[in-house]
């Protein structure tokens, strides 16, 4: 799909071409060495590199001021709702138990030849509505104790699981990234909702389980002994905390004595069962697909009928908004996960307090991003660069994949990736259909995890939690995260063919 003339707003430039183009330049790499070089947090860097970008590009202060504020707000209203939402059905997923009872099922029902798809589904399923860090740090145990129970390498179990964890933080909303990708660029949700989980699936087979094999020739190193038991952290300390271990003591129930009797009347011991509550399987999985079959629901009823009209069609599509769907499936685990898992309203309060503070940071950077977007957008630069490209003749989905990736690679982040490559595309994206916007939004996303190395947090997590070196580190989580952006990619350009 390459790129052709469409009806971008009309914006009188704030400056000669020469200017902008420098101003959007300079901007761009004060961010990157502000966040690389300085540490300065990310949020505070896209509001000096936007602002900055204003008033070099002939805006007045004031005027870059209002600007990046307008986008802010707008990025705001539009994400912050839906991530908030949905870090509290995150939470709501792991204190019930629900997350535990979802991988236990499946681990339980696994032979050993199909535990790495297993994992890779497991990853799938609790990427779905978490962000990554806490997948992550909920997975470890998991990939742990099954590669030591299982004899299965490690790489086997952990490759499979990390690659379904990631693959839906780059590509499926409500994913803070995506999320904010959608908003900038004006995605259909729903449409990108599809063609997300479409991409994730081929994606997370290849990288997961196929990869896992090589992985495991490449790295073979035995499980690490960081947790003791499921949830608990060795004696020695080290490994990180499992954020689902308070919720599980909270819902441990009274200890119930069960003698096995041997015959002729001897007792041959008696077991003390306490274990914690937890929603039923099905419970739990409805809760998890919930918004995604009501927005998936309403996308359909978009493409199958666009003109269809009536009381089912308001219904429909009141359901399957974003918002309301996100809404309803927090509303669902605030009362049947909590039912299930045994919590008191005191302790779904507190779940849903805790939710909050951890997105704070994420949630300052997305509307920090939707101001950069704006004020690239009422100064001209954004005219300039949809004109550079469409007069270039190279796809868009290309382009929006490197200019992701060259964000990453400079800031290790996916989430400034995603909102400065957003930000800048978003000119282009009004000569787009709504299908192609979609797939602007992947491409985006794939270009987002390209190349995790030594500035990425995510490297240093993976290092630590399975206790590899750098250079294993390497081996394994770069090279699947390159390959998760790589085939993302081939998909997105695939299916940009076709539309």
């Amino acid at each position: 799909m390459a790129a052709e003339g469409g009806s971008t707003p009309t914006v009188d430039p704030s400056g000669a071409v020469g200017q902008l183009v420098a101003a959007a330049v300079v901007g761009i790499v004060v961010i990157i060495v502000l966040i690389t070089w300085l540490k300065v947090h990310p949020f505070i860097a896209l509001v000096i590199g936007a602002l900055g970008v204003g008033i070099g590009a002939g805006l007045a202060p004031d005027k870059a001021v209002t600007s990046f504020g307008n986008g802010f707000g707008a990025t705001m209203t539009s994400v912050g709702i839906l991530v908030g939402l949905g870090a509290m059905f995150g939470r709501m997923l792991v204190d019930s138990g629900a997350a535990d009872r979802v991988v236990d099922t499946l681990v339980r029902r696994s032979s050993t030849a199909a535990l790495p798809w297993t994992m890779a589904l497991i990853g799938a399923l609790i990427g779905l509505p978490m962000f990554f860090e806490v997948g992550l740090v909920l997975l470890i145990p998991i990939i742990v104790l099954v590669a030591k129970r299982s004899g299965v390498p490690i790489m086997k179990i952990a490759v499979p699981a990390l690659v379904g964890l990631s693959t839906m933080h780059a590509f499926v909303p409500p994913h803070p990234g995506p999320l904010v990708a959608v908003s900038t660029v004006g995605a259909n949700l729903g449409t990108t909702l599809a063609f997300g989980i479409v991409l994730a699936i081929p994606v997370i087979v290849l990288a997961g389980p196929v990869f896992a094999r090589f992985a495991a020739r490449w790295v073979d190193i035995p499980a690490p002994d960081m947790f003791s038991s499921r949830g608990a952290a060795a004696s020695t300390g080290s490994g990180p905390a499992d954020p689902a271990q308070a919720g599980r003591e909270a819902r441990r129930g009274p200890a119930t004595q069960d003698t096995a009797s041997l015959p002729n009347g001897k007792s041959d011991f008696t077991r003390v069962i306490s274990e914690p509550r937890s929603p039923s399987f099905t419970v739990a999985l409805v809760g998890i697909l919930l918004p995604v079959v009501l927005m998936l629901a309403q996308a359909v009823r978009e493409a199958v009928a666009p003109d269809a009209a009536g009381g089912w069609v308001s219904l429909l599509d009141f359901l399957g908004s974003p918002v309301i769907a996100i809404g309803i499936a927090a509303v669902f685990a605030m009362v049947f996960f909590a039912i299930g898992g045994g919590m008191d309203r005191s302790a779904v309060a507190k779940s849903l307090e805790d939710a909050l503070p951890p997105i704070a940071g994420v949630l300052l950077i997305v509307g920090a991003g939707g101001g950069f977007k704006q004020v690239l957008i009422d100064t001209g630069i954004g005219g300039v660069i949809a004109d550079a490209v469409q007069e270039s003749g190279i796809s868009v989905l290309l382009v929006a994949w490197v200019v992701s990736a060259l964000v990453r690679v400079a800031t290790g982040s996916a989430t400034v990736a995603t909102v400065t490559a957003a930000g800048i595309m978003a000119p282009i994206a009004e000569g787009l259909s709504t299908p192609e916007t979609s797939l602007l939004v992947l491409a985006i996303g794939a270009g987002s995890v390209f190349l995790s190395h030594v500035n990425d947090a995510g490297f240093w997590l993976v290092k630590g939690y399975l206790g590899t070196t750098v250079g294993q580190t390497f081996k394994t989580w770069t090279v699947l995260e390159c390959l998760i952006s790589v085939l993302g990619l081939g998909g997105v350009l695939l299916a940009g063919v076709f539309l």
